[in-house]
């Protein structure tokens, strides 16, 4: 995955391209605006939450640096956990990318702001508010991490955002399960993207916070109408993964016309408006 390749890549104006980071990992373009959604781009996890118990080894590099995304106009974070809101990657793209702002949900604008990012420039995302940022319209949507949470004054500890890039709308969950009205919130979207790493018992006894399962993610995906289903947050750390081929059985056993992309790390796609 080069700069080069990323900045060079034409697209028509009913088009998006989606690049995987790893984890839950994306960048987007579109209209020449460059969005980056939870990137993960260092081993932080690795060097700081390991445990007795737990040891976490990346499985593969990241497929770029953050320092090379010096064009980035907007950095997306659903949550505080830091494969998704990375101290590391953060304070680089808050250095090399001068115009770009950060949007994350409220209740941790002051945590980000810590990694070295200017306070003027990080949005605080509120459930159902929509924004307008670089040409595109950012709806944040509620995300159940085992359980829905909320601040004292209301405000989602964990978000997702739908992202409506002109004709092509795009769904992002963070790391999230599933909860009644979540398919009532992101119906009809053309790319739903989602964990498949599940939950248990030995998980949470790990301090592992668990997510929706392959077989949630298919029926998710069917009671919404969504168009084409990404699988996320099962291939880079072995501790808290899943073997895709459950995924794929999942969805030839549940919804088998439900199309759907596994993403290679580094990998690009390109979508339209209902395709």
């Amino acid at each position: 995955m080069k700069k080069e390749t990323i900045l060079k890549m034409e697209l028509t104006d009913g088009q998006a391209a989606l690049f995987y980071l790893g984890q839950e990992g994306f960048l987007v373009k579109y209209r020449g605006k460059y969005f980056l959604i939870d990137p993960y781009l260092s081993d932080y996890v690795d060097r700081n939450c390991c445990t007795e118990n737990v040891k976490w080894i990346r499985k593969y590099p990241a497929p770029i640096q953050a320092g090379e995304l010096d064009f980035i106009d907007c950095v997306l974070c659903t949550h505080a956990h830091f494969d998704h809101a990375d101290p590391d990657t953060l304070r680089v793209l808050g250095e090399v990318c001068p115009r770009a702002k950060f949007l994350v949900p409220r209740p941790i604008k002051e945590l980000i702001g810590s990694y070295g990012i200017a306070s003027e420039r990080i949005l605080g995302a509120r459930a159902d508010e929509a924004l307008q940022l670089c040409g595109c319209e950012i709806v944040p949507v509620p995300s159940a991490h085992e359980e829905l949470h909320q601040d004292a004054e209301g405000n989602y500890m964990e978000l997702g955002y739908k992202l409506l890039l002109g004709d092509i709308s795009l769904y992002h969950a963070g790391d999230c399960c599933v909860y009644d009205g979540l398919a009532g919130r992101i119906q009809n979207v053309d790319v739903c993207m989602v964990p498949i790493n599940g939950r248990g018992y030995y998980k949470m006894r790990d301090d592992i916070v668990g997510n929706m399962t392959a077989e949630e993610a298919v029926f998710l995906a069917k009671e919404s109408h969504a168009g084409l289903l990404v699988p996320m947050h099962f291939d880079l750390y072995g501790v808290n993964g899943v073997n895709p081929a459950h995924f794929v059985d999942c969805v030839c056993s549940i919804h088998p016309v439900q199309r759907f992309h596994i993403f290679a790390p580094g990998e690009c796609y390109i979508v339209s408006a209902g395709a």
